[in-house]
């Protein structure tokens, strides 16, 4: 068995939340993935990073909102039709990100995701993507929560 067929067997087949950042697609594994709300207006924290665009209440409990724009270097707003807040458990902590839609949630087959190359991947820590799907005529970025909300994040709040 060659290099690259074993690097395509470590994917299972997996559901995934889909959702958008400008025009690129990502992915996050369901099973860390909470709820998703209708974006609702932050409360600021003085002196967080600018990662952190606040904090709100949801049923009583407090938790950070984090903005994948700024983390992947995003310009422009949010679109504001569709924007959402996606509650995600990672690093024993409750935490949302918001991105710019949620469109679906999709059952994706590790035959069709790939370990994206360290050239693809420049720019951007190389350990935020698992691997990129490739769906009809569209890639979406399969991402690694746990690495992309860094547990350094989670005690800034």
């Amino acid at each position: 068995m060659n290099a690259q067929a074993s690097e395509k067997t470590k994917y299972e087949e997996q559901q995934y939340v889909v959702f958008t950042l400008g025009e690129e697609s990502f992915g996050a594994d369901i099973n860390k993935v909470r709820e998703i709300i209708v974006y609702r207006e932050t409360t600021n924290i003085p002196g967080t990073t600018d990662l952190i665009e606040g904090i709100i209440n949801l049923r009583g409990k407090v938790i950070p909102i984090y903005s994948l724009r700024k983390k992947f270097g995003f310009s422009g707003p949010e679109e504001a039709g569709n924007t959402r807040i996606v509650v995600i458990e990672v690093r024993e902590s409750t935490v949302g990100i918001i991105v710019d839609g949620v469109s679906e949630v999709l059952m994706i087959s590790g035959d069709v995701v790939e370990k994206p190359s360290s050239m693809i991947c420049q720019g951007v820590e190389e350990d935020y993507i698992e691997g990129i799907a490739k769906i009809d005529d569209r890639l979406i970025i399969i991402l690694d929560l746990e690495e992309v909300i860094s547990s350094n994040m989670v005690q800034a709040v």
